[in-house]
């Protein structure tokens, strides 16, 4: 069994796009959310350092697992290869727009 799998996460959270590469993402056993684990940090080399990589481990440091809501998932993909973790500002000029939630219902 040599090779896991790899998949790529994108979603959104507080208004950013993060793309996030992981080894096992399935539906949780908490209504709405898809779990993401063995989140994969690129160890590439040590004398070029991505400021973006850098902040996503220091926020995913020490974390198993993360449950994202179902809502906020824009895509997940099965890919031949880990690619670079990134977070992509979710101002206007992006490729991915958020999904429309419904409003309000009324009282």
């Amino acid at each position: 069994m040599g090779n896991k799998l790899v998949y790529k996460v994108v979603f959104q959270n507080q208004g950013n796009i993060y793309e996030l590469y992981a080894r096992d993402v399935s539906q949780s056993n908490m209504y709405a959310f898809i779990e993401v684990g063995e989140i994969i940090f690129g160890e590439r080399s040590k004398v070029v350092v991505d400021p973006t990589d850098e902040k996503l481990k220091a926020e995913f440091s020490g974390v198993k697992r993360t449950f994202i809501p179902m809502h906020s998932v824009v895509r997940i993909d099965q890919v031949e290869k880990e690619g670079q973790n990134k977070i992509h500002s979710g101002e206007g000029g992006g490729k991915v727009s958020p999904f429309p939630l419904p409003g309000k219902p009324p009282m």
